[in-house]
C-alpha cells in the first residue's frame, strides 16, 4: 500500500497544528520526545511516525490521538475552501458538496465568533476591522487544527488581508462566481444587506467591490459561476472538476 499521500497529510496537519499553537520546531521536538530532525521529517512527509510516537505527539499538541490521525482518504485534496462574494452560495453550495464528499462543512464566520465570543457585528463595533483580521487569522489555524479535511466557506473579505496567503496554502480553493444582480438579489433575499449600507447605488456600489477583488479571486484553483444554475448541477460540475483535478495531480 502507498503511504506517501497518507504521511504527506499527516504532515501538513502536523505543522497546521504548531503553527497554530505558535510553537517552533524545537519547542514541540522537546515536548513530544522527538529529536528536531524527525520533526522536520514527519512534517515534510518524509518519517512514518510509529503510534506511540504519534500519541507523545498528540499529547504534547493538546489534541486527541484519535483528531491528530483523521487523515483524508489517500489521493483526495484534504480542505476546500469556498470563495465568494456574500450571495454566492457558498453555505448553500458548501453543505451540499460536503454531504457528498462526507466531511464536515464550516463556515469560518462561526469559528471567529466563537474565538471572539461575540457575533461578528460586534467585533467590528468593539475592535474594528484590525481586531476583526486578527480573530479571522486566528480562527482559520483553529479550523485547520481541527479538521484534516472538510469544506469551509469563508467570508467575501478576505481576499484583501494576509489570512488568503494562508488559505490558499492550505486548501483547494473554489471562487463562487455569481452575477453582480444575482449577488443583490440573493443577499437581499436573506435580508442581509451590509455590504451595501449607506450606498444610494447598491448594484454599482456591488459593482466595484466585485471588480476591486476579482484579480485576488481568480487566484483560486478553481472558478465555479452559479448565476442561473441550480444547486445540484453546481455541485455536479464541482465534483467532475474536482475529479479531474485529482486524477492529473
Amino acid at each position: 500500500m502507498p503511504y506517501g499521500p497518507l504521511l504527506t497529510a499527516l504532515g501538513r496537519k502536523i505543522r497546521d497544528a504548531r503553527e497554530a499553537r505558535r510553537l517552533s520546531l524545537q519547542d514541540l521536538a522537546e515536548r513530544a520526545g522527538w529529536s528536531r530532525r524527525f520533526l522536520v521529517d514527519a512534517e515534510a512527509g518524509r518519517a512514518n511516525p510509529s503510534l506511540g510516537k504519534l500519541s507523545d505527539l498528540a499529547e504534547a499538541l493538546g489534541l486527541p490521538l484519535a483528531q491528530l490521525c483523521d487523515l483524508p482518504r489517500a489521493g483526495r485534496p484534504a480542505r476546500y475552501a469556498l470563495v465568494g462574494l456574500r450571495g454566492a452560495g457558498k453555505s448553500t453550495l458548501g453543505q451540499a458538496l460536503a454531504q457528498e464528499l462526507e466531511v464536515p462543512f464550516s463556515e469560518l464566520d462561526s469559528w471567529i465568533e466563537r474565538r471572539a465570543g461575540m457575533p461578528v457585528g460586534e467585533i467590528f463595533e468593539l475592535e474594528g476591522s484590525v481586531g476583526y483580521r486578527r480573530h479571522e487569522a486566528g480562527a482559520l489555524e483553529d479550523w485547520l487544527s481541527h479538521h484534516g479535511t472538510g469544506v469551509l466557506a469563508v467570508p467575501g473579505g478576505i481576499v484583501q488581508s494576509p489570512t488568503y496567503e494562508r488559505l490558499l496554502r492550505s486548501c483547494r480553493t473554489i471562487w463562487l462566481q455569481a452575477s453582480p444582480e444575482d449577488h443583490l438579489e440573493r443577499v437581499r433575499a436573506q435580508g442581509d444587506t451590509r455590504p451595501m449600507q449607506g450606498s444610494a447605488d447598491a448594484l454599482s456600489r456591488l459593482k466595484t467591490i466585485l471588480r476591486e477583488r476579482e484579480a485576488a479571486y481568480r487566484r483560486c484553483d478553481f472558478t465555479l459561476l452559479t448565476s442561473g444554475r441550480t444547486v445540484p448541477d453546481c455541485v455536479h460540475q464541482l465534483l467532475t472538476e474536482l475529479g479531474r483535478d485529482q486524477s492529473m495531480g
